[in-house]
């Protein structure tokens, strides 16, 4: 597109497309951990990052430091991508913590612990995002096709 075009409006991206621009990103620019981009000089623009910080950038077009910098409607995409992510780790990486009590208590997994977990690999992340838009997809499209 030129710089003179007006962008396309009407056009509505899911948290779908968001988590598998996050993925891409990460094949292209190298996953990290335990911070949202690996540290770099500040003018990098495409830094490593963690499986956050890559739908951050999916959802704002760069970097963000703070999400709650975010825009309300960039917010939003972040919060319901992160969010249908959260619903693929749950159901695919289930976590399972036992209260004092000894009954076992079905947890939400952070994405932020499971991506930084020592035995986590950069495929398994892309992989993880990939599956979570495509499962995304399948939970919100009709028979139709239609979204």
């Amino acid at each position: 597109m030129k710089a003179t075009q007006n962008p396309a409006t009407g056009v509505r991206v899911t948290p779908a497309d968001l988590l598998r621009c996050a993925a891409l990103y990460l094949r292209r620019h190298g996953w990290h951990q335990g911070t949202y981009y690996a540290p770099t000089t500040a003018d990098t623009p495409t830094p490593p990052a963690c499986a956050a910080g890559a739908i951050g950038i999916a959802c704002a077009g760069h970097r963000v430091e703070h999400f709650s910098q975010l825009d309300p409607s960039a917010l939003a995409d972040y919060l319901a991508a992160m969010a249908a992510f959260v619903d693929y780790l749950d159901v695919f990486y289930p976590l399972f913590c036992i209260d004092e009590d000894g009954y076992l208590l079905d947890e939400h997994i952070s994405p932020y612990s499971w991506n930084d977990d020592p035995a986590r690999t950069a495929e398994q992340v892309v992989t993880a995002l990939e599956a979570a838009a495509d499962e995304w997809d399948r939970l919100h499209t009709d028979e139709g096709g239609n979204r």
